[in-house]
């Protein structure tokens, strides 16, 4: 079985173990709607994996979990739609959830709005690699958790911020799937786009041969990344002697 088909399998796989988890329980306080764009998306992060998954990597770029106009859009990580649609040319139907929210409605590929995040990081690659499959070449880029958690005013909450009962379900499983991708591509490397998804696996990974390590997170939330963020972020690549 090729990697792209095994990551495929393994997606699916974390789709099902994820359904294992009552609705009820998702949507704790504040929580009101949950997305999993695995599901609607799964069209787009498909031809994700078959483009850019087909091969042994060197380096794993892990994310945290989608943005609202990112990923919960286009199934992509750091998905922002511009970057899915001109630079790595990706092109398929998104569907609805099941239940949406009324301010993070999903539109997929025709969403007008723009991810902050997947804009600076996918800017980088672009400016740095020109072509995609010369940054897939050694790369890829995946979430560690697939969901969106939405409170009533359509805020982001983020996996950190859930119960400890239910991070404690939710992290396992994505744990798992982590180690799924991990043995697939074999990478020498894992860099946590921002600390979260360092700690998470260095916890998910332990007596894994891989080193782990962090860039900053390009997010706009952060201050340290609006000033400069693909200037630290290429002087951070650096120490691992990666060119950007």
């Amino acid at each position: 079985m090729t990697p792209a088909n095994q990551l495929k399998e393994a997606t699916k796989k974390l789709i099902k173990e994820l359904k294992k988890i009552p609705l009820s329980e998702l949507t704790e306080d504040p929580v009101t709607v949950v997305y999993n764009p695995l599901e609607y998306a799964w069209d787009c992060h498909a031809q994700y994996i078959e483009k850019y998954g087909n091969s042994k990597k060197k380096i794993l770029l892990l994310g945290m979990n989608p943005g609202p106009w990112g990923m919960a859009q286009t199934g992509i990580p750091f998905g922002e739609i511009e970057a899915v649609k001109g630079w790595l040319n990706i092109d398929a139907a998104v569907t609805k959830p099941k239940t949406e929210h009324p301010k993070r409605p999903i539109e997929g590929l025709d969403c007008k709005r723009s991810e902050v995040s997947g804009r600076r990081l996918w800017g980088l690659f672009k400016e740095g690699f020109n072509q995609p499959g010369h940054f897939f070449k050694d790369f890829f880029v995946a979430n560690y958790c697939p969901l969106v958690f939405m409170e009533e005013s359509g805020r982001n909450r983020t996996p950190d911020k859930l119960s400890a009962q239910l991070r404690k379900q939710l992290f396992d499983i994505c744990d798992g799937h982590l180690k799924d991708i991990v043995t697939i591509l074999e990478p020498q490397l894992l860099l946590g786009v921002g600390r979260f998804a360092e700690k998470q696996a260095q916890k998910a990974l332990i007596g894994m041969d891989i080193t782990i390590g962090t860039i900053l997170h390009p997010s706009p939330a952060s201050p340290a990344a609006n000033k400069d963020w693909a200037g630290k972020a290429t002087e951070q690549f650096k120490n691992y002697n990666i060119k950007i």
